[in-house]
């Protein structure tokens, strides 16, 4: 590989795997920063280590952490995860699966690794449009959280590190992001969005995530390849 490193944050879903194929078609080495938190759907870094091989990437790190000793989050604590009938049920309001924090730790661990490898580039699938309300999902937090890591490092203050956190599809709609990654033959069935899998890890095919990526792939014409339902599941 020959270019710049770059840090991408690959969660195993639709977005981040995106996002992956984006830096590498512009370029960058891709270093892939995937996260063991404590999440309920901890499947994903199934499909975020499948999406690392196909795609190719210099390294692949899976972080170790537990947001579990927190909790607060359908995701890592005992809340139930919420489940709708279509979209359009879902409201403005931040849900439970909102786990706090987690994408200002998730920045400041690819922040470190950045440093670390050389690199001024992050990036991130933080989309503001086709989203469930997430505060740091939003452009002023990326502006915010760029501002303060150029004051938080060694190499940033010595002038060695000018980070720049790439957000290419925060303002997408999920169809717009699947013509994307289509585009640059991105093989979606590789990758894993449920919030609440089966035990078999199959997609429940009604929370929030699972709806969000229904409706951008039928907006887009095509069937999600990955979202499978279980049986005597909705989906």
């Amino acid at each position: 590989m020959t270019g710049d490193p770059a840090v991408v944050l690959l969660s195993g879903g639709l977005d981040s795997t995106t996002v992956l194929a984006i830096a590498r078609s512009e370029g960058y080495v891709p270093y892939a920063l995937s996260f063991s938190y404590g999440q309920r759907h901890s499947i994903e870094l199934e499909a975020a280590k499948r999406v690392a091989e196909a795609l190719g990437v210099a390294r692949h790190v899976v972080a170790d952490i537990d947001l579990r000793v927190f909790g607060g989050s359908a995701l890592t604590d005992e809340i139930s995860v919420p489940h709708h009938n279509n979209a359009d049920d879902l409201t403005d309001e931040i849900p439970v699966t909102y786990v706090p924090a987690r994408n200002t730790i998730f920045l400041s661990y690819a922040l470190a690794w950045a440093e670390v490898l050389g690199s001024s580039d992050v990036f991130i699938g933080v989309n503001a449009l086709d989203y469930s309300g997430y505060p740091d999902c939003r452009p002023e937090y990326i502006r915010a959280y760029q501002q303060m890591a150029d004051l938080a490092t060694k190499a940033g203050v010595e002038g060695r590190q000018h980070l720049r956190i790439h957000a290419p599809l925060i303002e997408l709609t999920k169809a717009q992001i699947i013509r994307r990654g289509v585009a640059l033959g991105v093989d979606y069935s590789l990758t894993h969005s449920c919030y609440d899998p089966d035990p078999d890890g199959r997609a429940c095919g009604t929370c929030d995530s699972c709806l969000l990526r229904r409706r951008g792939f039928a907006e887009v014409g095509l069937e999600d390849p990955a979202l499978i339902a279980a049986p005597g599941r909705a989906g």
